[in-house]
């Protein structure tokens, strides 16, 4: 069986179940919650079968497409019915909220197995359905996390260390042009900072007083953001690959993942010293891309700073900002901006991201 090739710049956007610029579509917004995926629809009069019940081939539907997306949330990104059995347990009112939820069961290199349930607002069940799914495609996709100011709350820890380092010399060291630096490589913020070439002994023995004064500071204080832990493990788990990607020294990042209880997480972890050049260059993400073995196409990136992002635009990289330490229009390169991960689910990440780069490329 060949599978028909799908253009899918051209039709992803017209999905009759989940487009939100299809017309005549549904418009479901599917969310994961933990093991689920979910989605409310209130039916219309253009809807229904009989007067003012929802027909029987709308229900279908809904059930069929929080079903994609919970595959999907398993790591498969396309998958073929090789059986369904619906259970029509009542009839459903039209103008009445519907919730829809479906998860998966088992799940096979070959075969996905899943279960769906429609019900009102109290509950009620009105369909429910067992899935059977060929597996026709993995996902490729890959998310790369940056760490300071993403998943470790570690801001004013670099901003005392740094602030202790230049004061020993001399030098006042304020927050704005921390801002401004925050996320580079050492090297490029003692330049920017003392405003001209150092000899490398030097500049490696201000490198190391700041990252001991940093590890002396964190260590036993590092919080993770809210929603970090979560959203790494729910990737984790959907079998998607992970990377770390941050211009910190390895050291802080051993220090970090430990405080975190995050060693082993990650697939791969690429840090500052690996690189020639500090971010905004691409460099490190092209780096992390290249060590997983997937292409720039595949990988999202979690930023919270502009450098960072510009760094993962210019890798050709789709880019999650997050406001944890730089305001929205400082990070407007990004494809989409939030202001916390406890809002982001594995289908932002995955779906929502993607069609915004789509469209943002269409209006370049």
């Amino acid at each position: 069986m060949e599978m028909p090739k799908l253009d899918v710049e051209n039709t992803a956007g017209f999905c009759f179940a989940c487009s939100q610029e299809n017309p005549i579509g549904l418009k479901l917004k599917p969310v994961q919650y933990g093991e689920k995926v979910t989605a409310e629809f209130t039916a219309g009069k253009f809807h229904q079968g009989w007067d003012n019940v929802i027909h029987g081939g709308i229900l279908y539907t809904l059930l069929d497409e929080v079903t994609a997306y919970a595959m999907l949330c398993h790591g498969i990104e396309l998958g073929v019915t090789a059986k369904s059995e619906i259970r029509f347990k009542q009839v459903a009112p039209i103008n009445e909220p519907i919730k829809a939820s479906a998860w998966v069961t088992k799940l096979t290199k070959r075969l996905v197995e899943t279960k769906g349930v429609l019900t009102l607002k109290d509950d009620t069940v009105i369909v429910d359905g067992n899935f059977l799914f060929y597996v026709w495609r993995q996902s490729k996709r890959t998310i790369l996390w940056d760490m300071d100011g993403v998943i470790a709350d570690s801001y004013f820890f670099h901003f005392a260390a740094w602030q202790e380092t230049f004061a020993k010399r001399g030098i006042k060291f304020t927050k704005e042009a921390f801002n401004k630096l925050f996320g580079t490589r050492n090297d490029f913020i003692i330049g920017t900072i003392i405003g001209r070439e150092l000899p490398e002994r030097d500049v490696k023995i201000m490198v190391q007083e700041k990252e001991e004064n940093f590890r002396r500071k964190a260590t036993g204080n590092i919080k993770p953001f809210p929603g970090a832990i979560r959203l790494l493990n729910a990737i984790k788990k959907g079998n998607f690959k992970l990377g770390l990607v941050s211009s910190a020294p390895k050291d802080n990042i051993d220090l970090v993942l430990s405080e975190l209880n995050l060693k082993g997480i990650f697939n791969c972890v690429v840090f500052g010293q690996e690189v020639s050049e500090s971010k905004p260059s691409p460099q490190i993400y092209l780096l992390a891309a290249k060590k997983l073995e997937m292409t720039p196409n595949d990988c999202v990136v979690i930023e919270d700073s502009p450098l960072g992002v510009t760094a993962a635009k210019t890798a050709g990289m789709k880019c999650l900002a997050i406001t944890n330490t730089h305001p929205r229009q400082k990070l407007d390169e990004a494809d989409k901006i939030v202001d916390s991960l406890e809002n982001v689910d594995l289908i932002t990440l995955l779906i929502r991201v993607q069609k915004v780069a789509r469209i943002r490329k269409k209006e370049i």
